[in-house]
């Protein structure tokens, strides 16, 4: 229950920072929530892979280190998109900062949830 608690706080800090950035009066542009895209999008291939790899092989698995690259590849692109945006002055820089605070917070979150509820313990979720 801590565990659940803890990662839903977690979430609600990531999100406050990326609305932060987005809807202070100083800031004022939107263009940070195409982050929310990734947040959506990285946690797809891991748990496509932890369905179809069975975990009791020991060597490493082409289709689990494929699912990693491809989150990576998610989590940097979101780390990227609003240091691009501010290059390019869609948004300011104070707004970058606290849009990359929000990913900080997101992705330790996700991770945290893969760690906590990952195993095959009788409350997961595989079972959903």
């Amino acid at each position: 229950v801590v565990a659940l608690i803890s990662l839903s706080f977690g979430g609600a800090v990531g999100l406050m920072f990326l609305m932060l950035g987005c809807a202070l009066p100083q800031y004022n542009r939107y263009w940070p929530l195409f982050v929310l895209f990734f947040y959506i999008l990285s946690p797809i291939p891991y748990c496509i892979a932890r369905r179809l790899v069975d975990d009791t092989d020991a060597t490493s698995n082409a289709c689990k280190e494929l699912a990693i690259f491809l989150t990576t590849g998610i989590v940097v692109s979101a780390f990227g998109l609003p240091i691009v945006f501010a290059r390019a002055e869609l948004i300011y820089w104070g707004a970058c900062a606290l849009v990359l605070t929000g990913n900080t917070v997101i992705f330790a979150t996700i991770l945290g949830f893969f760690l906590v509820f990952g195993s095959n313990d009788d409350f997961s979720w595989q079972q959903w």
